[in-house]
Order: C-alpha cells, then structure tokens, then sequence
C-alpha cells in the first residue's frame, strides 16, 4: 500500500515492497516542493496514461506502475482499477516532467500540496492509499 507524505519541504510517494517490484523501483519518489509546478484533480486519472512504458506493469485498466516515456518527457504512474480520482503532478528540474496517480485521497493531496507559504512550519500530512 503506497502512503503519500508532504511536509513543507517535499512530497514522499512511499512505495511498498510489491508497488516498488511493479513499478520497478528501488525507492520512493521523492519531489521537492519546489519543483511542483501544477497540481491538477482528475475524475478519470487512466486518460492522462501516455506514451510507452519503460520500466513498469501494465495491465489493461487495472494496474499501471512505474515509468511512462513520451515525447515530452518522462512520468511516474501508479494508477489502480477504475474506482478512485486522479492526481496529475506537472514538474520542473526532476527526474520526472509529471506523476499521475489515482488515490482515495486526491482532493486532500491537492489541498495539502495547494499551501501558499512553503516557509511557514506545517505538521506533516500522511495520506495512506488503500
């Protein structure tokens, strides 16, 4: 079960054992604050699956994990079945252009990524995926 934590300074996309082998990833996604430059809700996350994967899993619309490659850029995916929003992540100066996730939790990640003043002392916020 992969956990999303924030904090002023980043976004950790936590993977578990089985996420990390699916998306064929030795760590977490770590994303500064900084680099986040849009941060967008989706009822239908699976249309914003682009390109060619590479690493990853993919099996219809059920499961798709890992590393996308388009023309303008790379994304980290980790999309589950059909029944949950999205979260598309645009970014700048990262290993990845965006992150496209479908989460229980996609409107408490977009308010929490939404703080105007990254300089002011916040409790960190732990969203847990089921």
């Amino acid at each position: 079960m992969v956990r999303l934590l924030i904090d002023q300074a980043q976004l950790v996309i936590e993977l578990a054992a089985v996420e990390r082998a699916l998306a064929f990833r030795k760590e977490s996604v770590r994303v500064p604050r900084a680099d986040i430059r849009r941060v967008l809700l989706t009822d239908d996350p699976w249309t914003w699956l682009q390109g060619v994967r590479k690493p990853g899993t993919h099996i219809g619309r059920r499961l798709a994990a890992g590393t996308w490659v388009r023309t303008a850029g790379r994304d980290f995916v980790l999309l589950r079945g059909r029944g949950h929003d999205g979260v598309v992540i645009t970014l700048r100066d990262h290993e990845f252009q965006r992150i496209v996730l479908s989460t229980p939790h996609a409107k408490a990640l977009v308010e929490a990524l939404q703080v105007e003043e990254v300089g002011t002392q916040t409790d960190v916020i732990d969203l847990v995926e089921d």
